[in-house]
């Protein structure tokens, strides 16, 4: 039986693709080699409405991350820039940008490391606001603070609302358990990290004690790469093609049930009970997803440990596609 983990890493690679995994529950036996109601197999379609090179190239002008433009100048010119803690080009999608006609992929590779310190906010829940606070130490409203305080208390709330409790937490918001001020936010602004800073602040109807230290982190230094892969458009959609589309569909080889099954999915989904029908199982094996059309559904179904392409290329078109099992039993 394949571990959790692997299922865990292969939906953590589909999601740094914008390709979109299978997702699937894990048995010994499938309900039906138990005599139990069968599992189904849902199938749905997301055709793309630009061609590959409009959607992958990304104009850095839009991204509104200031360090993406410094980053690739300097990458295209070799000279010496890094960013510290935060990636010149910071997504888990590839990334490629076009400068004079020439198309760049753009990466970055770490090239130290440094020594840091800053301060950390964390809120301990002390009481509710009543109308009836004589005697209780005074708190800062949270509304009252200046920007740079009232996010930091907003991520250090949803840490404290977490502690003890069932839930997520927006962890790369969430940090150490609170809010790490970072170089390059206006701390200089801050009511919460000056010597008279307030020991209590109001938010969500609560009183919540203000808990500062300063902490070390151990960063690391970023350079940006930027590798010329296409001199002309379709050099990069051939760039494009190669990296992310896997299956490849010819519109006039699938059989009419086929093209009925496709034409489900992309409108309100196809759904099948196991064992699936002839023309989803060809489907499938077009797709490479032979783990749902042969062998044990249940145990192999989104099971594969490597990064999936989900791509598809119809014709001249383009989709990605999501399947999910459903097993027997399962709500």
């Amino acid at each position: 039986m394949p571990s959790t983990e692997i299922g865990r890493r292969r939906f953590l690679a589909a999601a740094g693709t914008t390709a979109l995994a299978t997702l699937a529950g894990c048995s010994d036996r499938l309900a039906t080699e138990t005599g139990g109601d069968a599992s189904t197999l849902t199938f749905r379609v997301f055709p793309f409405d630009t061609g590959l090179r409009d959607r992958y190239v990304t104009d850095l002008n839009q991204t509104r991350v200031p360090w993406d433009e410094a980053a690739f100048a300097a990458a295209r010119n070799d000279s010496e820039y890094t960013t510290q803690y935060v990636e010149p080009f910071p997504t888990r999608e590839p990334v490629w940008a076009e400068f004079g006609g020439t198309y760049y992929h753009l990466d970055e590779v770490v090239v130290g490391e440094e020594e840091v310190t800053h301060p950390v906010l964390r809120l301990q829940e002390e009481r509710r606001v009543s109308e009836d606070e004589s005697g209780a130490p005074p708190a800062v409203d949270h509304g009252d603070l200046p920007q740079v305080d009232r996010k930091a208390v907003q991520v250090a709330y949803m840490a404290a609302r977490a502690r003890g409790n069932v839930g997520g937490v927006p962890w790369g918001l969430v940090q150490r358990g609170g809010y790490v001020y970072r170089d390059g936010e206006a701390t200089e602004d801050s009511d919460l990290l000056a010597d008279d800073a307030p020991s209590y602040v109001t938010f969500r109807d609560r009183v919540w004690a203000v808990e500062l230290a300063t902490e070390t982190f151990h960063e690391a230094v970023y350079r940006p790469v930027a590798e010329p892969v296409a001199e002309s458009d379709a050099e990069m959609e051939a760039v494009i093609r190669g990296t992310l589309v896997g299956a490849r569909l010819d519109p006039e080889s699938l059989s009419e049930s086929e093209r009925e099954i496709l034409s489900d999915a992309r409108t309100d989904g196809y759904v099948a009970e196991h064992p699936f029908p002839d023309a989803f199982v060809s489907l499938l094996k077009r797709l490479d997803e032979r783990a749902y059309a042969d062998g044990n559904v249940s145990k192999d179904g989104g099971a594969d440990d490597y990064p999936r392409r989900t791509v598809v290329r119809y014709g001249d078109e383009y989709f990605e596609y999501r399947l999910r099992l459903d097993e027997a039993g399962e709500n």
